[in-house]
């Protein structure tokens, strides 16, 4: 299996001068961690050619060295990369996690904790993550995966590497979950499209920086193809309902395909891969039945709905919106934004900007260079932001911001906001936000408050009160025609696993046991009275501070794997997660996540439910979730022997 998924095989005729075309565009400190790398000389992270600290945010291409100095590290650069090609070799002696730790650190010019060096290698490919599974599995074992989204593919990658057997089944008709059904207008990414991917698939493929939701869904796709995963997956199949059969120590899973059909499978390991964005939430507005023109979700877009020389009422302003009001704006003739919420909207430099020609194809070469530059990426967009949503206790101006860091972040966005909107301080009111920043979901700034300035685009703030055949009808009573409405509403992120029926040992449902909108588990992942069942991407595993949806996803991957070679082997029949370890777990949590930002009392959040309780965000850094998941510990499982 090659490094980088790219579908070319890039590594016959190419000529060094392409290598050093393509080299004039990367980025330097990338290019000196791969050449301290490949030669395994330190002094390309000391003076002269350690990097220098960039702009906040910024990539810092130049590393802010002198172009003289530049040039020298391209030159060694191609001078070692054709020498490790040409022994066929892709790097040196594999790198410690202390070496791994301090070349990073040399390389942001910053200090980077010693213990992210065992995390840090493993995004780097320098350490395994891998689960062994011995090859002498059970006759009859097998796992079920319930969705074909980044999880679920995921999952089986690593079902079928260890000769597991499992099936997938898809409501859809093709993989990608969420970047499947999601294609309105704008679409893409708000992380950096390099660390949104798996740390054992990079992506060399970027076209962007922030990466467009076709690009994405290519991805999975290339994915699914190169590790040969269609055979396994049936499309199609929605599941109704799961039972734990505890007698035979297996799950019957019952299904509807789209043609009616009913069916049921069994297995004795089943896991939910369904993610947190699959149910659209549109909210209940009378008369929104009676309206003549074409209604729609944007994660239900209708492609032949015209757009283009019409009026289009959006509701919602969350991040479906921050992407697809500029992209529709200039293009609709007019666009109406109806606005529950403000949001903070953080700048970012790279996000219209293009990968260079030349990166890509130094990527698609060297994965290496692929490789650190999405461990940066990593590092300056997960674990370094925590300490920033984090409740200082004796913080007095407690409306606004949360600590000094969050009062920073709050002066610098504030004084944004007031630059993009410039003369027209009549939206500053509208557009301003009076809750701390980070409260509600970080939105990266897609041109939203440039939009908003339009002629053509008019930001309603007042309540909707009613929906008639002509348009929208706000709460003061006024008309708003339209020829369009599209909802931007979100998601149903607090009814997990919702609508299946999964039911336990004891007869209940999850949903049963869980209450309204209020999903546990233990470490996000299992539940007691529910064995051998597991969820990637349950409650309380939503990284709220950045990163990627692979990241955590990987951790809670290789944690389900240590299960899976337990009960393939016969060792046991069944693990079940105890009560008290459950319960302690949750209440760990729970006063975790109290002294976080989404516990706030000025805003709300899609994070919370009814009682105030966040269901969805995890109050850890990586490194904590990580640590967590690394060993599953059976002592914390009732576990029934094989044969019992």
């Amino acid at each position: 299996m090659s490094d980088t998924i790219s579908g070319v095989d890039v590594r016959e005729g190419e000529d060094r001068e392409q290598l050093a075309a393509a080299l004039e565009q990367a980025n330097i400190p990338t290019l000196v961690l791969v050449l301290a790398h490949l030669t395994g000389d330190d002094t390309w992270l000391q003076e002269p050619y350690v990097p220098q600290r960039g702009p906040v945010l910024d990539d810092n291409d130049s590393g802010q060295l002198p172009e003289a100095v530049q040039e020298v590290i391209r030159a060694a650069a191609l001078n070692a990369i054709l020498a490790s090609e040409a022994d066929n070799t892709s790097a040196a002696q594999p790198l410690s996690p202390e070496k791994v730790t301090r070349m990073l650190g040399a390389a942001l010019v910053e200090e980077i904790p010693e213990e992210y060096g065992e995390l840090l290698a493993e995004e780097l490919g320098e350490a395994p993550r891998d689960i062994d599974v011995p090859a002498s599995i059970r006759p009859g074992f097998g796992v079920t995966i319930i969705g074909a989204g980044i999880s679920g593919i995921g999952l089986a990658i690593k079902l079928k590497a260890a000769g597991v057997p499992f099936t997938i089944l898809e409501k859809n008709n093709a993989i990608g979950g969420t970047w499947w059904e999601n294609t309105y207008p704008g679409c893409g990414v708000d992380t950096p499209s390099h660390l949104y991917s798996f740390s054992f698939a990079p992506n060399a493929e970027w076209s962007r920086f922030f990466a467009k939701r076709p690009e994405v869904h290519d991805y999975l796709d290339r994915l699914v193809q190169e590790y040969d995963l269609l055979d396994h997956i049936r499309f199609g199949v929605e599941v109704v309902r799961a039972t734990y059969d505890a007698e035979r120590s297996k799950w019957v899973v019952e299904t509807k395909e789209t043609d009616g059909v009913v069916d049921a499978l069994e297995a004795p390991v089943l896991v939910s891969a369904v993610g947190m964005v699959n149910r659209p939430s549109i909210p209940n507005v009378e008369g929104a039945e009676t309206f003549a023109g074409p209604v729609m979700h944007t994660a239900a877009w209708d492609s032949s709905a015209e757009i283009s020389g019409k009026t289009v009422a959006v509701i919602g302003t969350g991040a479906s919106a921050m992407q697809l009001v500029p992209t529709i704006a200039g293009d609709a003739e007019k666009v109406m934004v109806f606005q529950r919420s403000k949001q903070w909207a953080v700048p970012h430099p790279n996000y219209h900007r293009n990968v260079p020609d030349g990166v890509r194809y130094l990527m698609r070469r060297v994965p290496l260079y692929t490789r650190w530059y999405r461990l940066r990426a990593f590092w300056n967009f997960s674990d370094r932001l925590h300490s920033s949503l984090r409740i200082d206790p004796e913080w007095t101006q407690t409306d606004r911001s949360i600590n000094t860091q969050n009062e920073r972040h709050r002066q610098f966005l504030t004084r944004y906001i007031k630059d993009q909107l410039g003369e027209r301080t009549d939206l500053l009111d509208a557009c301003l936000p009076d809750y701390p920043p980070y409260g509600k979901r970080p939105l990266l700034d897609n041109k939203w408050f440039q939009t908003v300035k339009r002629d053509d685009v008019e930001l309603i703030t007042e309540g909707i009160s009613q929906i008639n055949e002509n348009g929208v009808v706000g709460e003061s009573g006024d008309q708003h025609d339209a020829d369009v409405i599209v909802w931007a509403t979100g998601f149903k992120a607090l009814q997990f696993l919702w609508p299946m029926e999964i039911r336990g040992l004891s007869g209940k449902t999850l949903a049963e046991q869980w209450g309204y909108h209020d999903a546990r588990a233990y470490l996000g992942v299992t539940v007691p009275d529910f064995p051998n069942f597991f969820i990637l991407n349950g409650p309380n595993t939503n990284a709220g501070h950045g990163g990627s949806a692979f990241l955590a996803c990987e951790f809670q991957i290789r944690y389900v794997m240590q299960a899976v070679a337990l009960l393939a082997t016969g060792e046991a029949d069944s693990v079940e997660v105890r009560e008290d370890v459950f319960t302690k777990y949750n209440e760990e949590l729970d006063a975790e996540l109290e002294l976080c930002i989404w516990s706030h009392p000025g805003m709300t959040n899609w994070y919370r439910n009814e009682a105030g309780r966040v269901v969805v965000s995890s109050p850890w850094t990586y490194l904590d979730y990580w640590g967590r998941l690394h060993d599953l510990d059976r002592t914390e499982y009732v576990e029934v022997p094989s044969g019992a």
